[in-house]
């Protein structure tokens, strides 16, 4: 990976939210932002990186997006030119709603777009995410993703959505959105494997979260999530980059500081008596990590009250996971099977798991190649053909 591209990583999201800002154009700012990137990839091999590589970034954006404006023979469009030639802003963030990347986030997540829009519109312009890389992380074709995507950005202009974080008053009924679209942001870099700045940004945006509405157990929870999840990472892959069953990582590996305060954002939320879906996934995550042999009973009490919540395909999948280790797998296969959930990998992996622990390895080998076609991500193909291999071998009928 090259410089550039660490820092395209790194600070795509804070050049686009910068020049959001200063603006007030979401498709400027993108298109500005791509061309700065795109001159960085012709200046800095030979001129160096600079000391400060998003400044140098963000005014060269700025720049880009002045030149545009005063190409335009418009009033406004030379309004918005002066704007940027007077933005004084400082580069660093100061406190929690002062932040580019926050006030982002609720702009995308305006009640006047449609949910899957605002989390598929935060993840191109604070991820940098590309349209077919989103489009795989919603499981639809790219063109529809595409489509998507463009109409929230026309209706943030049609409709002057501010670019700002709501007022107090305001922030409760906005929470909702805005944590589905962190999380996801969170999950596309820990699925990824190789994105694990987009969930160190997600982090981050969630401890920003916490600090702007302290009073919000859910943001709490979802925080605490994503610390356990975060402090599993090191353990997730091994050695040949092949991933690894929660249940076999070596937990010495693991982030003993993040363990410590999801646990702790977890008693937190316990002592408030609000439970909600983030809170209790946090809390399924921490009984994971008690120990080496986690309470299953206890997790599969935790999904019986998340699915009264979030009674989703999905997180019966996760139930039936619980449920395996509690009733038996046989138990589990006829709740699998049950899901509508074809085109999820998953689907296919746990279905797989459980065929294979009922002695049926033939039907498993097939339901593992399913789920092999279905991922791009190469630890866990890595994984699946190891077990196909595996498996496989426990078909062949002893000579």
């Amino acid at each position: 990976m090259t410089v550039l591209d660490t820092v395209y990583r790194a600070e795509y999201g804070r050049v686009v939210s910068v020049l959001v800002r200063v603006c007030g154009d979401v498709d400027l700012a993108e298109e500005c932002a791509q061309d700065a990137f795109a001159a960085a990839l012709e200046k800095w091999p030979g001129d160096g990186v600079p000391p400060s590589p998003a400044g140098w970034l963000i005014t060269t954006a700025r720049n880009r997006a002045i030149d545009r404006l005063r190409r335009e023979s418009t009033r406004y469009a030379r309004q918005r030119a002066a704007v940027l030639l007077t933005d004084e802003s400082p580069s660093e963030e100061v406190g929690a709603v002062q932040d580019d990347r926050l006030r982002l986030i609720f702009t995308c997540c305006h009640p006047a777009l449609a949910p899957a829009a605002r989390v598929a519109l935060t993840l191109r312009l604070l991820g940098g995410l590309t349209t077919p890389e989103i489009a795989r992380a919603f499981l639809v074709p790219e063109p529809t993703m595409a489509a998507r995507i463009t109409r929230a950005k026309k209706k943030i202009a049609a409709a002057r959505i501010p670019y700002r974080v709501p007022r107090e008053a305001d922030l409760p009924d906005r929470l909702r959105g805005v944590l589905a679209v962190v999380y996801l942001v969170f999950n596309e870099g820990y699925t990824a494997l190789v994105r694990d700045e987009l969930s160190a940004e997600a982090i981050r945006l969630g401890r920003l979260l916490v600090e702007l509405m302290p009073d919000e157990p859910e943001a709490r929870g979802l925080l605490a999530l994503m610390l356990l999840a975060e402090a599993r990472r090191p353990a997730r892959t091994d050695a040949g980059g092949c991933l690894v069953r929660i249940t076999e990582q070596d937990r010495s590996a693991w982030d003993a500081e993040l363990v410590a305060e999801g646990h702790g954002l977890v008693r937190q939320c316990l002592r408030r008596g609000q439970p909600g879906p983030y809170q209790v996934q946090a809390a399924i995550a921490a009984v994971h990590s008690d120990g080496p042999s986690p309470d299953w009973t206890q997790i599969r009490r935790l999904y019986d009250q998340l699915m009264t919540m979030t009674p989703t395909p999905v997180v019966a999948l996760n139930r039936a996971v619980a449920v395996a280790e509690v009733d038996g797998p046989a138990v589990a296969l006829e709740l699998v099977d049950g899901q509508p959930l074809g085109e999820y990998y998953l689907f296919h992996a746990v279905r797989a798991d459980l065929l294979r622990r009922l002695g049926r390895a033939g039907e498993a080998v097939d339901a593992y190649r399913a789920a092999l076609a279905r991922t791009s991500n190469a630890a866990e193909q890595e994984f699946l053909r190891t077990t196909i291999h595996q498996c496989a071998r426990e078909a062949k009928p002893i000579a």
